[in-house]
Parts: structure tokens; C-alpha cells; sequence
């Protein structure tokens, strides 16, 4: 007896204290959890039932699946550059933060300061990224014989130093100051900022180490060979690795052509099922990027409908990561919706799409890290597009194994498969919107770009019926949808590829 009582209270004991690690990391850091039991399934209830019930003619599906008519503009990257000089002056290295498409700008970039010195640019090293710990490197990306093949007439590329340099590493660079690290580099820098100030470290040392290194070139005033250069670069020179290629066409082919149990042989083996596809014709499907993460919904200082649970745990997660501070933080969430600045929730993106006239026999991909809110949250998009997939309801885990948990891998893929969807829309602006957008311009493919002040006023009316706003909505999206701008000054022609990458026809 006396047993069974002392066993009995271990155990009561031992729940006691998985109790207390409960709530106490339910109280502190866990908003996903908090937004997952608060979240609303439809915050925009009227709306969304209207949505639910929607019914779309053939015309309204035919206008808005046509492919962009030809705008008058063309690809057009031939450098007139001069060829590579006999000798180099030294090697670069780059050390680049950020997500995937940063690092995608930072690589184009490198490779046009390399040209500028007269240099030999070191592979950019990737650094481990903060949020997602992810320390997948340029190799595990992007195709690097490809790249260094693409690029051989204009920029000497080698994989690594040679051994006389094997010392210059992070590791070294991080420990004291050294004259071969530039620090210095200002944001836009100019062609002769570099020409001024690395030239003298390679001339006496043989190598110069740029960090850090993101936006630290400018986009106006270069010459044209050079912008013609980054455009070769981010357009024709970056191809992601064969298995990302692989598992992307996979994903394409069962988007275009779902596969049925009778053509179904096996889930786990890529080829076997891309074999499958039919020689020509396929559905078509759209590519969404969803971009509503912990971080995007902290720092916006928006209100999303999780209650007080959700406000209380998105004030707690900012004061751990920024010490409190906030974006827009004087302002109230009406204003902020009304100005664009809130970033628009699955439930919102969805509503768009409605509106805009796809239906509820649409394809479509959502391309997204981790969704705030969880399922629950994804729930109101999922139940305006029943047909809705995404990595791993296209792809055995056996498939994804090789990009499981590698965050700039996961996003590989997505991108793979937005630049070969019919259209793509992404949700809230941002690395991933501005790369896609550039790319898909630069090929004259359909992209719905959000009218974000004109949504948030939208969603602000509570009495706005669902013509209204179907009305409203299609309006203030006509020009929003892959039409050519061409860039300003001080705009990225990496989002805004003509003039400088693209040729009237």
C-alpha cells in the first residue's frame, strides 16, 4: 500500500512539474500556440460566406488565365564588356547574410565589384542565417559549375582560395581588425568607391575581404556593360542544383497534371511519377506566397483578430527579439490598414483571390516558410480553395529529405515553382515579392502584385457587400498584374528589370 502511495505521488509530482514547463513556456514565448487556439477561422465573416458561394463565368476564367500579351520589351543582357585581363589584381570574398533572395542580390553584386577591380571572385560564402539557423551554403544551392561556366567570359569565378590564402576565413575576420577586411563599404556605394578604396588592399595584399557586403553597390550611375552584367548574373547565371530542380518539375507535374490512383505508381519516387505526365496540354495553377510569419506579424504592430491572447503574446515576442521596438508603432491599426502597412492574413489573400475571379476549382501552390497562426489560420484560405497544396501534400517526406529544415532550401523549391506557375501573387511585399516579380517581368509572365491601401480600406468597411467589394477589388487591380514599369532612380533592377536588363523590340 505504502508503495502504490509513494509511486502515486512521483508521479503526481512528475505531471506537477510538466505543468509548470507547460505554462510557463505557453506564458513566455509561444504566440504560434496562443494564435493557434484565438485565431478566428474568418475575421471577414460576411465577406468570406459570399466567397465560399462564389461562382465565376467561363469568360471571367479565360480573361483572367490568359497569359500577358507582348508589351514591347525583350530580354537583352549582351555585355560589351572588356574581356578578363590577362593577370588579376587579387582575389574577392564576400560574406553574405540575409534570406535566399538577399543572398541572391548580394552574389549578383559581388561579381560586378570583382569587374569593376579587375579580380577573381572567391564563391560568396553564405552566412548562417539568424532566424531559421539555417547553414546551407552557395554549393548546396545554386548549381556552381553552371554559374562559373555562364560567367567565364566576363568575371574570373574559382571555387576557393588557393592554399597561400587558405587563412582568410570568417573565423579570422571575426576575432580582431584586419587590413584585408573592407568594413567600410557604405550602402549604394559607387564603381569608383571600390576602385578607391579596395583596389589599394589587393594591390598590397593579394586578396580583400567585403563584409558586410548586402546593398553595398549602387544601382545608378554605373556603366551599362555592368548593369548588363548583374542582369547575366541574377537572370541566366544563378540555376539552383539539380535536386531542386528535380523536386521542383516534380511538384509542376502533379500541379499541372494531378495524379490519379489508376496513373499513380509510387509517392516516393520522383521520377517515376514525372515520367508519367502527358507530352503536351496540363491544368493550370498559381503560385501563392504567403508571407505572414511570427516576425512579419511582430514587427508590423498590426492587429490580426487573435484577441488579447495573440496582442499579449506578439508584445511578449517583441520585447525578447527588438527590446519592444515596433514599425509604425505611433499609429493605430486602423491607419495602418489604411495606409497598406499591415500585412495581409491567409483569410485577406484569399478574399483577393476570390474576388479577382478564381474559383474554387483552382490550383494553387502556396509557397510559405511557417504561417502565424498555424493551420487554424490557414484553415479560412484553405476553405475558399478546397484544391490548395504545398510541399508536403505534393511530395513524400522520402522527397523532401534533402531539403527538410533547410530554410534557404525549402525556399529554392518555392521559387522554383512560382517562376514556372501561370501566375504568381504574393501576399505582403518583400525579398521573395521583389526577386519574383523582377524574374517574371523579365520574362513578361502574369503577377498579381497586392493593392495593399486600397485592400486595407476595403477590409476596414464593414458593411461593404460582396459586389462592392468584388468591384472595388477588380478595379484596383487592373494595372497590377505583370505590366512593364521601368525602374527609377535608386530602385533595384532586380524588382524593375527594364530598362537595364530588358530591350525595346
Amino acid at each position: 500500500m505504502s508503495g502504490n502511495h509513494k509511486g502515486g505521488g512521483a508521479m503526481a509530482g512528475f505531471i506537477v512539474v510538466l505543468l509548470t514547463v507547460y505554462f510557463t513556456t505557453f506564458s513566455y514565448a509561444s504566440p504560434t500556440i496562443l494564435s493557434d487556439l484565438n485565431a478566428p477561422k474568418f475575421r471577414h465573416s460576411r465577406l468570406a460566406k459570399s466567397a465560399i458561394q462564389r461562382q465565376t463565368s467561363n469568360e471571367e476564367q479565360s480573361r483572367l488565365w490568359t497569359p500577358l500579351e507582348h508589351q514591347g520589351w525583350k530580354p537583352c543582357t549582351k555585355s560589351d564588356a572588356a574581356s578578363i585581363p590577362e593577370k588579376s589584381v587579387g582575389y574577392v570574398q564576400v560574406f553574405l547574410d540575409g534570406g535566399l533572395n538577399q543572398q541572391r542580390m548580394g552574389i549578383c553584386d559581388a561579381v560586378v565589384v570583382a569587374k569593376i577591380l579587375n579580380a577573381t571572385l572567391v564563391i560568396p560564402q553564405l552566412e548562417v542565417n539568424p532566424v531559421w539557423q539555417d547553414s546551407s551554403s552557395f554549393e548546396d544551392i545554386f548549381d556552381v559549375d553552371h554559374f562559373i561556366n555562364a560567367l567565364k567570359d566576363d568575371v574570373a569565378i574559382v571555387k576557393e582560395l588557393p592554399d597561400e590564402f587558405s587563412w582568410s576565413t570568417r573565423e579570422y575576420y571575426g576575432i580582431a581588425i584586419r587590413p584585408t577586411r573592407i568594413k567600410t563599404a557604405p550602402v549604394h556605394a559607387s564603381a569608383n568607391w571600390y576602385l578607391e578604396n579596395v583596389s589599394p588592399v589587393l594591390q598590397s595584399y593579394g586578396i580583400a575581404a567585403i563584409a558586410p557586403f548586402s546593398h553595398r553597390l549602387t544601382f545608378d550611375n554605373m556603366p551599362k556593360y555592368l548593369q548588363h552584367l548583374r542582369c547575366k548574373v541574377n537572370f541566366q547565371a544563378l540555376a539552383f542544383v539539380p535536386h531542386i530542380r528535380q523536386l521542383g518539375d516534380a511538384l509542376i507535374t502533379r500541379l499541372r497534371f494531378p495524379p490519379s490512383e489508376d496513373n499513380m505508381v509510387s509517392n516516393n519516387y520522383l521520377r517515376e511519377v514525372t515520367d508519367l505526365k502527358p507530352k503536351q496540354g496540363g491544368g493550370k495553377f498559381a503560385v501563392l506566397h504567403l508571407r505572414f510569419d511570427k516576425d512579419m506579424a511582430a514587427h508590423s504592430a498590426c492587429d490580426f483578430g487573435g484577441g488579447k491572447a495573440e496582442n499579449l503574446a506578439l508584445a511578449k515576442y517583441r520585447q525578447v527579439i527588438w527590446g519592444g521596438r515596433v514599425i509604425n508603432s505611433q499609429f493605430t491599426d486602423e491607419e495602418l490598414r489604411s495606409q497598406g502597412r499591415c500585412p495581409l492574413t491567409p483569410e485577406e489573400v484569399g478574399l483577393l483571390l476570390a474576388a479577382l475571379g478564381f474559383d474554387n476549382n483552382t490550383r494553387l501552390y502556396l509557397a510559405s516558410h511557417k504561417v502565424y497562426g498555424g493551420e487554424r489560420r490557414v484553415s479560412a484560405l484553405r476553405s475558399l480553395f478546397p484544391l490548395m497544396e504545398d510541399k508536403k501534400s505534393l511530395a513524400s517526406s522520402e522527397e523532401r529529405a534533402l531539403i527538410k529544415g533547410k530554410a534557404s532550401l525549402l525556399a529554392a523549391v518555392d521559387y522554383y515553382v512560382g517562376m514556372h506557375s501561370d501566375i504568381f501573387v504574393s501576399a505582403s511585399p518583400g525579398n521573395m515579392h521583389n526577386a519574383m516579380v523582377g524574374q517574371r517581368t523579365y520574362n513578361n509572365m502574369k503577377t498579381i502584385r497586392p493593392n495593399m491601401a486600397l485592400l486595407g480600406q476595403l477590409f476596414l468597411n464593414k458593411t461593404l457587400t460582396w459586389p462592392e467589394f468584388q468591384e472595388s477589388v477588380i478595379e484596383g487591380h487592373q494595372n497590377r498584374q505583370g505590366q512593364i514599369r521601368l525602374r527609377k532612380p535608386k530602385q533595384s533592377l532586380y524588382t524593375y528589370p527594364a530598362p537595364d536588363c530588358m530591350c525595346q523590340a
